[in-house]
């Protein structure tokens, strides 16, 4: 029902657009009546990834950042006007998941045929991962039935692979390109610089790992950086999945994970930005030594407007996990 109560005042929004064009004016000429290329970036990842490759934005374009108030992707429901901006844009950007069932109704409502979509998880193809459960991970069991019924889910959070972000920021340079062949030069060229500095962190992280004598992180709350560990070889255990609502996790959950953090003698529990850290203390307070560190890593989905207008970009917050890393892995 709210599904189809925010599609109708979308629809209606449309319909305004169209007729303040005035009679016998096309759905094309209302989506370019303004010469400026539209952006529509659902996440602030791929927001990033578009502001490096305009650089100097020669063309002007008008980019939008939907999730831009720090609402979590997976809790995050359209506003009329946000399926208004997505209806009528040049270029969408989204990811493509589970979380993202929305797009499917806002992208029917399109009023620019000649509009270029990229989902990132499509992008990636067979580089996309399911969603897994390991071994002591709450709500095992029902997940697991519910897999059974419905089949695999996949694992939305692709950003946080720095060689899933080189292939996802030339696909983005490619459609802009074909979008503005004036530009396409400059587009290919500032995401070829972006791409090496990728590479360079991703050789930073890789050299880290090289460097440390242990191999398994462990989160004391939901695990949305799979892509992560699976680049660099690292194992873990987490108290849920990284698209789990779960707050509250289980006597067993606890137990198990303080007797992980025990047996490999961890040094640290690792919780997501933003978390009260409930379940890593009461992790700690349950192990035997209960003199683990808690440390913080920033899995992107909470970031505002406000961040960015403060600084925050992508490869700066990449930078900074890579150094919570390097003391996780101590």
């Amino acid at each position: 029902m709210k599904k189809t109560y925010i599609l109708i005042l979308a629809a209606l929004s449309i319909c305004a657009l169209l007729c303040a064009c005035g009679n016998g004016s096309t759905a094309v000429n209302a989506a370019a009546a303004d010469d400026h290329i539209s952006i529509v970036a659902t996440i602030f990842p791929e927001y990033d990834w578009v502001k490096n490759i305009l650089g100097d934005n020669p063309a002007d374009a008008e980019l939008t950042l939907l999730l831009d108030k720090g609402v979590d992707l997976h809790s995050y429901q359209p506003t009329a006007d946000d399926i208004l901006k997505v209806s009528t844009c040049d270029l969408f950007i989204y990811v493509g998941g589970e979380s993202d069932g929305w797009v499917d109704d806002a992208l029917a409502e399109s009023v620019n045929r000649d509009m270029k979509v990229i989902n990132l998880l499509e992008v990636l193809g067979d580089d996309v991962k399911e969603e897994e459960l390991v071994e002591g991970m709450e709500g095992e069991e029902e997940e697991e039935a519910e897999e059974e019924e419905e089949g695999p889910e996949y694992d939305e959070h692709v950003w946080l692979s720095l060689r899933n972000a080189e292939k996802l920021t030339l696909a983005i340079s490619d459609s802009l390109s074909s979008i503005d062949k004036d530009n396409a030069g400059l587009y290919a060229a500032n995401a070829a610089d972006y791409v090496s500095k990728l590479k360079q962190l991703d050789e930073e992280y890789r050299a880290a790992v090289a460097a440390s004598n242990v191999n398994t992180l462990l989160f004391g709350d939901r695990f949305p950086f799979r892509y992560m560990t699976d680049d660099y070889g690292l194992d873990y255990y987490a108290a849920f999945v990284g698209c789990s609502a779960e707050t509250e996790a289980s006597f067993e959950t606890i137990g198990f994970l303080s007797g992980k953090l025990d047996e490999l003698s961890l040094k640290h529990v690792l919780t997501l930005e933003g978390s009260d850290g409930r379940i890593a203390e009461t992790i700690i307070g349950n192990s035997a030594g209960k003199d683990a560190d808690i440390l913080s890593l920033n899995s992107m989905q909470a970031v505002t407007m406000k961040d960015i207008e403060a600084g925050a970009d992508y490869l700066g917050i990449m930078e900074k996990n890579l150094e919570v890393l390097k003391q996780a892995l101590e």
